[in-house]
C-alpha cells in the first residue's frame, strides 16, 4: 500500500489546487525580489540625500541582506518545527510592517535598523515557499514547478526598476518606492490564510488526521481515483534517536538559538558533502547576482549616465531575466538540474566579466547587462528548486534556508566590500574574473559530490549512504 506522501505526490496537476498554492507562494517571492533590487536604486538617492561616502551607501544593500541571512536561519528553522502555514504569513507581516516604517525614517541610520528588520521578515519567505509550493508539487512536474517559482523574480526587480524609474522626478523619491511595495504585500498577507498545511509536514509531525484531511481534499479536488493509503510514522532510527520534529509546544528545554543551532547540526548530520555543495552554489552564484544587482546602477552613474538612463539599463537587466526564468523551465526537466546549473552559472558570470571589458561602449555594455540577466535566471531557479529537493522533509524549509543565509550573509557584506574595495583597488575586470573563478569551483564541486533529482520522488532522493546518521543526531 503506498504512503500519503507517494499519493500527494503523484496527484494529477489542476491549477485551482496545485496552481493557487504556487501563485500566492510565488506572491511572496516576487517582494522579496522587488525588496532587494529596489537596494540598487536606494543606494544612490538616499547617498545624495545623506550625504553619504561609497563605503556607507554600500550599508543600504548589507543591512537589508544580512537581515534575510539572519530571518533565513531563524524561520527556516521554526518552519520545520511548528509547519510552513503560520511562517508563511508572519514573515510577510513582519516584512510590510518594517518596511512602511522604514519610509518614515527621518535619518539614514534608524533607515539601516528598520531595512535589517524588514531583510528578517523576508528573508524568512523564501525557504518556506519553496518547502510548502515543493511539497504541494506533483513531482513529474516539481522541477518546473520551482523553477517556474524564480519567474517571479524578474517580474518583482522589473517592477522595482519601473516604479523606481518613474519615481525619479518626485520629492522624497525613495520614501515612496518602499510605501509603493508595501500596499500589494499587506493584501497577500490576507490571502496567505487560506493555503492549509502542507500534507508532508502534517505526516512526519504525526498529525495523521489533519495530514489525510489534506490529502483527501486534494485527491477529491485535483479528480484523483480515491485509493487507500498510510501515513508514514515519524523517521526514527532503530535505536530511538531521530529527527525530533514535534510541535514546539511539546518540547521543552530547547528554545530561540538553541533550536536554531540544533537544526544547523542536523542539516549537516544528514550529509556533509550535499550541504557543503548547496552553501557552496549558494554563496558563489548569490555573490555574483548581488554584487551585480546592488552596484550596477552606480556603475553606469559612474560611466557618466544618467539616472534614469542608469535605472532604465538596470530595469532591462532585470526584465531580460524572465526569458532566463523560461528557458530553465524548459531545460530543467530535460537536461536535469545539474547540467543547467553547471552550463549557465559560469556564462553568467564570464558575461559581467566581457561587460567590464567593454563599458566604455554604452551599447554594448547594456546588451551584456541583457546576457547576464538572462544567464543568471536560468541558473537561479534551477538551483533553488535543486537544493530544495536535496533534503527529507523534517529538513527541507532550515536546510534551505542555512543554504539561503549563508549567501545571504557573505553577500551582505559584497555591496560594502565591493564599493570601498574591490571596484577601487581591483578594478571590474578582475573582481568579477575572481567571483567567476569561484563560481566554476561550486559547480566542480556539484558535479562529483551530489546527485541529479530529477523525477526522483523527495525523501527518496539521496541513497541510504546519505541518510541521516543516527549517532550525530543523537550528539546534536
Amino acid at each position: 500500500m503506498r504512503t500519503g506522501d507517494q499519493v500527494v505526490q503523484d496527484l494529477p496537476w489542476r491549477w485551482g489546487v496545485q496552481g493557487k498554492i504556487f501563485i500566492i507562494g510565488g506572491l511572496g517571492y516576487m517582494f522579496d525580489a522587488w525588496d532587494v533590487a529596489l537596494n540598487g536604486f536606494l543606494t544612490p538617492l538616499l547617498g545624495a540625500e545623506f550625504d553619504l561616502s561609497t563605503g556607507q551607501r554600500g550599508l543600504v544593500a548589507t543591512a537589508n541582506l544580512i537581515g534575510m541571512a539572519v530571518g533565513a536561519i531563524a524561520f527556516g528553522t521554526i518552519a520545520d518545527r511548528i509547519g510552513r502555514k503560520r511562517v508563511f504569513t508572519i514573515t510577510l507581516m513582519i516584512f510590510a510592517l518594517f518596511s512602511v516604517l522604514g519610509a518614515l525614517s527621518p535619518n539614514w541610520e534608524i533607515f539601516l535598523l528598520l531595512r535589517f528588520l524588514a531583510g528578517v521578515g523576508l528573508g524568512g519567505c523564501i525557504p518556506v515557499d519553496y518547502a510548502i509550493v515543493g511539497e504541494f508539487s506533483p513531482r513529474k512536474q516539481r522541477g518546473k514547478v520551482l523553477a517556474a517559482m524564480d519567474g517571479w523574480w524578474p517580474v518583482g526587480t522589473t517592477l522595482a526598476g519601473v516604479s523606481a524609474t518613474l519615481l525619479v522626478p518626485v520629492d522624497g523619491n525613495w520614501r515612496w518606492m518602499l510605501a509603493l511595495m508595501v500596499l500589494p504585500a499587506l493584501l497577500l498577507v490576507w490571502i496567505r490564510r487560506g493555503v492549509p498545511e502542507s500534507p508532508l509536514y502534517l505526516a512526519r509531525t504525526g498529525r495523521e488526521t489533519e495530514a489525510r484531511a489534506v490529502i483527501d481534499d486534494m485527491a477529491a479536488r485535483t479528480g484523483a481515483a480515491p485509493e487507500p493509503y498510510v501515513i508514514a510514522a515519524t523517521p526514527r532510527s532503530a535505536g530511538g534517536a531521530g529527527i525530533d520534529t514535534a510541535p514546539e509546544p511539546v518540547r521543552s528545554g530547547r528554545r530561540g538559538a538553541g533550536v536554531i543551532l540544533e537544526q544547523l547540526k542536523l542539516v549537516w548530520a544528514f550529509s556533509p558533502k550535499i550541504t557543503g555543495v548547496a552553501w557552496a552554489l549558494f554563496v558563489s552564484v548569490m555573490v555574483v547576482y548581488y554584487a551585480a544587482l546592488s552596484w550596477m546602477p552606480s556603475i553606469l552613474r559612474a560611466q557618466s549616465m544618467g539616472e534614469v538612463a542608469a535605472f532604465g539599463s538596470t530595469t532591462i537587466m532585470n526584465a531580460v531575466g524572465i526569458l532566463g526564468v523560461i528557458t530553465s523551465v524548459l531545460l530543467v526537466e530535460t537536461l536535469g538540474r545539474k547540467w543547467v546549473i553547471g552550463m549557465a552559472a559560469p556564462l553568467a558570470a564570464l558575461s559581467l566579466i566581457v561587460f567590464s571589458l567593454v563599458i566604455e561602449s554604452s551599447t554594448a555594455a547594456i546588451v551584456m547587462i541583457a546576457v547576464f540577466g538572462f544567464f543568471a535566471l536560468v541558473v537561479i531557479p534551477v538551483m533553488y528548486a535543486y537544493v530544495s529537493e536535496l533534503y527529507p522533509t523534517e529538513l527541507r524549509a532550515s536546510g534551505f534556508g542555512w543554504a539561503s543565509s549563508s549567501s545571504r550573509a557573505v553577500t551582505g557584506f559584497v555591496p560594502l566590500i565591493f564599493g570601498s574595495l574591490l571596484w577601487p583597488v581591483l578594478g571590474l575586470p578582475l573582481t568579477f574574473t575572481v567571483m567567476g573563478l569561484v563560481v566554476v569551483a561550486a559547480v566542480l564541486f556539484m558535479a562529483f559530490c551530489a546527485p541529479e533529482t530529477k523525477g526522483r520522488e523527495l525523501d527518496r532522493i539521496t541513497g541510504t549512504e546519505e541518510q541521516l546518521d543516527p549517532e550525530a543526531v543523537e550528539k546534536a
